[in-house]
């Protein structure tokens, strides 16, 4: 399938589309060693997309093997920068040609719409590729102020075998972030994508292939995460692991690190993002908007999703009145209609969890002001209503717990410096956000939210070049920008003597 001017009638392409669900080691793709497979369901009407590979220790092994061979022999690593970076460019110009085919993968596999799959997901997918291939000719290593008889270099070296774990919410863009600087700086990576939706991963590595990335350098092994993803995390030849998931299976990630060879482990986990609203907030109608577009999005299922709405009592019906104003607008419909701007949760598992959250609301005595059932059952999918809780208690469960759903909890505050308190008062530490048109009071908000990224006077806005990480039980890893190299590289010092 290559790029298309019209919109395509994603409906007849679905239907024609052919799928792999093979493991890719090697350079080729290959069944799991047992032959065992598991269902891919898609969650927009719950037909069977493919049986994929189910991988487990053995292929693991081969895996790993694959990817320590074709590091051993430099067949990447000694690759010099600017051919590296043409290599990965003309991946990231792949992508591109088989944008239709990628975001329909992306829809199908985890139920996002299609219009943001095509126009957001592989555009930032492949723009993540770009940049890390830009970015590898022009990092410089350093000379230490050393004593005249000596010269003292620091210089970085890829860190080896790298592993990354992604989850199933971004699957094209998660996996983006971790190989892009992985490759770009040299290493062989083994990526074990969600068993909730592996397809694009498997497609992509097809395409770094045809790119000129050699055999063995870049591997994908769908399977369960107590399978393939823990004998990733144990496994004694894997040199640095990348984890982006929730923070139960983040710390056993870390352990696992620990257990086995002391490997790096990097976490970029859950969240329970707040979003501070002002009554001298600027401009109120952005505010609404960015508070309902951010957290509906991706169908609420965003670790850095703004779910708990921090708004002054001044001026909280008014925002609330502007609010339930747009909901009808994220009323969920067909991911495959480009007019569709909510899509389907991403199985029944999570739907089942986020209609517990919403019922947990509704016992505590949170205010139901819209949504909160199922809807589109008739379709096979999973499809929950966008839901907003009014008079919610920061001691309530959904205003505590990450539910990963399309639900919105409001709570009021008089005194800003209570409200960044309870901001705070919460495991995580990934996004935060404060609206008001006093300088000195969002500096100072600012500095005092205990969170990776804070947005002043809008939400989510950012791009490649700043970090994406969170604080506390958020995980320690941070992706993009430039310092996403730290975690793939080893620093070493060469003292010379001269005299």
């Amino acid at each position: 399938m290559t790029t298309a001017h019209a919109i395509p009638n994603w409906h007849h392409l679905a239907r024609d589309l052919k799928i792999d669900g093979r493991a890719f080691i090697n350079g080729r793709r290959a069944d799991a060693r047992e032959s065992a497979t598991f269902a891919c369901h898609s969650p927009i009407d719950g037909r069977l997309l493919a049986n994929v590979a189910r991988c487990t220790g053995a292929d693991v092994d081969a895996a790993v093997a694959a990817a320590r061979a074709a590091f051993e022999d430099r067949r990447w690593a000694s690759v010099a920068p600017a051919k590296r970076k043409k290599t990965l460019i003309k991946f990231a110009d792949l992508m591109l040609q088989h944008a239709p085919e990628l975001a329909l993968l992306e829809t199908l596999d985890m139920g996002k719409p299609i219009r943001y799959a095509r126009s957001v997901d592989v555009q930032l997918a492949q723009n993540c590729i770009r940049w890390y291939g830009e970015a590898v000719d022009k990092i410089y290593d350093e000379i230490a102020p050393a004593p005249e008889e000596a010269l003292a270099l620091i210089t970085r070296e890829p860190v080896g075998v790298v592993a990354a774990i992604i989850p199933w919410n971004y699957p094209m863009l998660m996996a983006a972030w971790k190989i892009a600087p992985a490759l770009a700086a040299g290493n062989s990576v083994v990526l074990k994508p969600s068993e909730k939706a592996p397809l694009t991963s498997l497609r992509m590595a097809e395409l770094a292939l045809e790119a000129g990335i050699p055999e063995g350098v870049f591997n994908v092994l769908p399977g369960y995460g107590n399978e393939a993803g823990a004998a990733l995390a144990l496994h004694m030849d894997v040199d640095c692991i990348g984890f982006t998931g929730s923070t139960r299976t983040g710390k056993q990630i870390v352990q696992m690190a620990g257990q086995s060879n002391l490997k790096r482990a990097w976490t970029e986990l859950g969240g329970k993002s707040a979003n501070i609203v002002c009554a001298d907030c600027p401009d109120l109608d952005a505010a609404v908007s960015a508070a309902i577009g951010s957290i509906y999005f991706n169908q609420g299922e965003s670790c850095n999703a703004p779910s708990r709405l921090f708004v002054e009592a001044s001026i909280k019906d008014a925002f609330i009145e502007k609010a339930l104003a747009m909901m009808p607008q994220y009323a969920p419909g067909d991911p495959l209609d480009e007019s569709t701007v909510m899509g389907a949760i991403v199985d029944e598992v999570q739907l089942r969890t986020v209609m517990g959250y919403i019922d947990s609301g509704k016992s505590a005595g949170a205010k139901l002001l819209h949504g909160g059932a199922q809807t589109r059952i008739d379709t096979g999918g999973y499809y929950v209503e966008p839901t907003l809780f009014d008079e919610v208690r920061h001691d309530m469960q959904i205003a505590r717990e990450e539910i990963f759903g399309p639900v919105l909890s409001v709570l009021s505050f008089t005194d800003v410096h209570e409200a960044v308190r309870q901001a705070n008062d919460t495991p995580y530490g990934l996004h935060a956000a404060v609206w008001t048109a006093n300088i000195s009071k969002a500096i100072t908000v600012s500095r005092a939210l205990r969170a990776g990224t804070v947005h002043v006077n809008q939400y989510d806005n950012d791009d490649i070049t700043v970090p994406f990480g969170g604080y506390k039980q958020s995980g320690n890893g941070r992706d993009k920008s430039l310092h996403a190299f730290d975690k793939y590289t080893e620093l070493k010092t060469t003292w010379i003597q001269v005299k």
